[in-house]
């Protein structure tokens, strides 16, 4: 792997979420990204998880997890765009939205104050927010083109939810009224480094930073992270030393940020400056249940990652990993 040695650890304990992919998406990566929330930090062992590994039942595929507020999580099935709900202490999963033809799932993220899931629909160039009482369909979007686009992660913030097209070098934003209604969509023209679109996959993992005022992104083909301004769409790359191969998912808390490294199974969790212009790697995390890992979300102090298994030849059943994060 280039660039300079890092730390590393291995663990051995995780729960994990597995699954085939789409042959069109056996070059992406997606992070479920992740806001500043309010749950408890305490080290994920405190949970005392009832299972290791939790598999998605009759799943076809895996890429996006969610955070369902407690022990709840969400998690798409990549081939069809169905959702699970699942419990991480118990290790339960079970179909939550069977979801209409045609739907695809990737990145996810949730809005636990009006209860909302938001999901990228990928080579649709769709997104879709689900009720997470119900599950009924809140709203679709046509974000992208049917063909050149694919929207692959989502970022929920105070004002909305953010979108990643890897194909394009834009962002989509839906907005949430006080009354907790979608409105209508606006895309936003990205400037600077993380417009670049020299990949066939670019602009990944999505998180928000500085509760909607500064988003970070990854770019796969770049291999980096960047801060989007999402007033202007100005970017700038984060200095972290070196670069970040595979970068999928993207979560954020605390001035910390977790980079979902897909095909080299592994997550590096970062230490930014308080400008957000830098960052010190503080560990790579890997664990040997990881089976090319996607998105992920932190569980009272620890990291829930989806595998998705991309390009293995024995891929299967869909499982989710869950490691220390800290």
């Amino acid at each position: 792997m280039p660039g300079p040695a890092l730390p590393r650890r291995t663990t051995t304990r995780g729960v994990v979420l597995v699954g085939t992919a789409l042959a069109t998406l056996a070059a992406t990566t997606v992070p479920a990204a992740a806001t500043d929330r309010t749950w408890t930090d305490r080290p994920w062992t405190d949970a005392a998880a009832d299972t290791e590994v939790i598999e998605l039942p009759g799943a076809g595929g895996a890429e996006g997890i969610a955070p369902g507020g407690d022990d709840t999580f969400y998690a798409g099935d990549l081939s069809d765009g169905d959702v699970y709900r699942g419990d991480l202490r118990r290790g339960t999963a079970e179909l939550f939205i069977d979801a209409p033809e045609g739907r695809v799932a990737v990145g996810m993220d949730t809005d636990p104050e009006n209860g909302l899931l938001f999901v990228a629909g990928g080579p649709t160039g769709q997104a879709y927010v689900y009720d997470t009482r119900s599950g009924t369909t809140v709203a679709t979007y046509q974000l992208g083109g049917t063909t050149g686009s694919f929207v692959n992660d989502v970022a929920v913030t105070r004002d909305g939810a953010w979108f990643t097209d890897s194909r394009a070098a834009q962002l989509y934003f839906v907005p949430v009224d006080h009354h907790g209604r979608p409105g209508e969509a606006r895309t936003l023209q990205l400037d600077g480094p993380a417009a670049e679109l020299s990949g066939q996959f670019n602009l990944n993992g999505i998180a928000d930073a500085r509760y909607g005022r500064v988003l970070v992104v990854a770019h796969s083909t770049n291999q980096a992270l960047y801060t989007v301004d999402p007033a202007t769409g100005d970017s700038a790359r984060i200095d972290v030393g070196g670069p970040l191969p595979n970068a999928d998912g993207v979560e954020y808390r605390d001035g910390r940020v977790w980079v979902v490294q897909n095909r080299v199974n592994q997550v590096s969790r970062i230490d930014l400056a308080e400008d957000l212009a830098s960052g010190t790697v503080e560990e790579v995390i890997t664990d040997e249940d990881f089976q090319v890992p996607t998105t992920a979300i932190l569980w009272r102090g620890g990291l829930a990652a989806v595998n998705a298994q991309f390009e293995l030849t024995d891929a299967g059943p869909f499982e989710v990993v869950l490691v220390d994060a800290y």
